[in-house]
């Protein structure tokens, strides 16, 4: 799933370039999530958790060029979309390594061509999430972060190399929702993410934290076959 920040200080405009973008992106066949902001210090706060940012330039209090230089500042390293009714700024952009420079209003065709080149370039650094809810607050959950996820009870642990993040959720809706991602149900209670796994034989995987997971014997011979597939993917030589 890509990330993507719009940040325009007019509410319709952001209400606006922000359903231009989702049309585009379902066009493209590519799920996202769009986060709105209408302060550039806010975004700023945040920039990180971000595969692309749409900005304008005319903005109150800090204006979009001062913007994009805190978030390079702050290590914003990702596709950065200037959006602006003037032409006045385009050299400019190129001082904060904008990809492009948009002239409202935005045309759909040109919003579309220039997202579909943006993900061409960031699509070999986005990192897959899923969403999940906890008291009432959505928190992303970067897939490649997580070692296995566990069932106690009514709860999902999440166990990454950091700690462990706890939420409900159903184990087979979990283990759907994780289909073609690099994972495998080993156990009833177990989902392991397989690039992961250092060593494994018919009893038990031992991960590269050195964390030993219980594989069901039923599932053994799948197993096998998943990290066979897996190993593939990531360059293994078998």
């Amino acid at each position: 799933m890509v990330s993507i920040a719009v940040c325009d200080d007019e509410l319709l405009e952001c209400v606006t370039i922000s359903a231009k973008i989702r049309a585009c992106m379902e066009e493209l066949g590519m799920p996202c999530s769009i986060e709105q902001f209408r302060s550039g210090r806010k975004l700023v706060e945040c920039a990180g958790r971000f595969d692309i940012i749409f900005l304008d330039i005319l903005m109150k209090e800090m204006d979009g060029m001062e913007t994009a230089r805190q978030c390079r500042k702050s290590s914003f390293d990702k596709t950065l979309i200037f959006l602006s009714s003037s032409r006045s700024y385009v050299f400019d952009a190129y001082d904060v390594e904008a990809f492009h420079y948009l002239v409202k209003p935005v045309e759909d065709e040109k919003l579309k061509n220039v997202l579909k080149r943006a993900l061409e370039k960031e699509r070999p650094h986005l990192r897959e999430y899923l969403v999940v809810s906890k008291e009432r607050q959505q928190r992303k959950l970067f897939l490649d972060a997580v070692l296995y996820f566990e069932i106690r009870g009514r709860q999902i642990e999440v166990h990454e190399k950091n700690g462990i993040f706890t939420y409900y959720e159903q184990m087979g809706v979990l283990e759907r929702q994780l289909t073609g991602k690099g994972f495998f149900r080993c156990h009833k209670s177990y989902i392991l993410n397989l690039n992961h796994v250092d060593v494994y034989n018919r009893q038990e995987a031992i991960l590269d934290n050195g964390e030993r997971i219980i594989i069901a014997k039923r599932r053994y011979e799948a197993f096998c076959q998943e990290m066979l597939v897996c190993m593939r993917k990531n360059g293994g030589i078998l």
